[in-house]
């Protein structure tokens, strides 16, 4: 299968790029830089609406893992590249593949349980309704940027992620220096559920997508088993043999993070992959605690 990937460069696409190789695949990677480009990639600017169509003719699979991270303080600014980076990026590939005489056969973009907002102990499948908030309004707008793709007929599948666990980025690796110093704990009352999927798991549930047939829609890419805050905290602390007993308040993380805080940090979802599940697919690390050990290599 010849597959090209959006976010190669990133904490998954890092990952996925030499797993797909692996099996065979071709990979072709968008790059923005002329500086990157090469016999295996494409040039694109989303900022731009640039991108090289007349290479799209030789794709049998997009993966579109691009995106502003979430991550850090929200001000206006960052906002708009929250959603812009997603909304435009994605409607301007749906867009040129719908418009290929011969469209690929699989569109599997990044999403997030985000959609779901903030929904207590709620367990949530795919067929839950979205929440309120702006990283619903994200999601919502992220995975309608899809549609030109699936209308030409092209299969799309809106893996709605979790946390990814690695230790090489994301939540994990901001949370790892706090905690080998004993001053980890949990975030306000540590009762949020954390939907979580270890990276080695992303990099399979892609695959999957990849070449089954039968999915389509959102997908919940998260773990068949979400823990709260508080569970994730004393895990890693045994994990990382260090306490993890001292919660930060929220007045705490709001002056830290402001608005980020609660919808980031504080609000939680309990996803269930209930689509994973009906397929039939399995998860090398189901439960959180081996998975911690495993990325961590404790």
């Amino acid at each position: 299968m010849r597959v090209l990937v959006s976010g190669a460069s990133g904490l998954i696409g890092s990952a996925l790029v030499p797993a797909l190789a692996g099996e065979g695949d071709s990979v072709t990677r968008l790059v923005r830089s002329p500086r990157q480009a090469g016999a295996d990639t494409l040039r694109w600017d989303p900022d731009t609406d640039v991108l090289d169509r007349a290479g799209l003719e030789r794709i049998d699979a997009v993966v579109h893992l691009s995106g502003e991270t979430v991550a850090g303080r929200w001000s206006e600014a960052k906002k708009e590249r929250i959603l812009e980076s997603r909304r435009r990026s994605t409607r301007l590939l749906a867009e040129a593949v719908a418009a290929l005489e011969r469209p690929p056969q699989a569109f599997v973009c990044a999403s997030a349980v985000g959609y779901y907002g903030n929904r207590g102990a709620e367990r949530l499948t795919e067929d839950s309704p979205p929440g309120k908030g702006f990283l619903v309004e994200v999601v919502r707008e992220w995975e309608a940027a899809t549609r030109p793709a699936a209308e030409a007929g092209t299969r799309v599948v809106n893996l709605r992620f979790g946390i990814v666990l690695s230790r090489e980025g994301g939540a994990l690796a901001q949370m790892l220096t706090p905690f080998r110093l004993g001053i980890g704990g949990p975030l306000g009352s540590g009762l949020q559920y954390m939907s979580w999927i270890a990276l080695d798991d992303v990099v399979g549930v892609v695959q999957h997508a990849l070449r089954s047939t039968d999915l389509s829609g959102p997908v919940n890419t998260s773990a068949p088993e979400p823990v709260t805050n508080k569970d994730f905290a004393r895990t890693l602390g045994r994990v990382l043999r260090r306490p993890a007993l001292l919660p930060v308040p929220p007045l705490v993380l709001r002056l830290m993070f402001g608005e980020f805080a609660d919808e980031g940090l504080l609000w939680g979802q309990r996803a269930v992959p209930a689509k994973l599940a009906a397929a039939g697919h399995s998860f090398s690390f189901p439960e959180l605690e081996p998975a911690l050990r495993h990325v961590l290599g404790k």
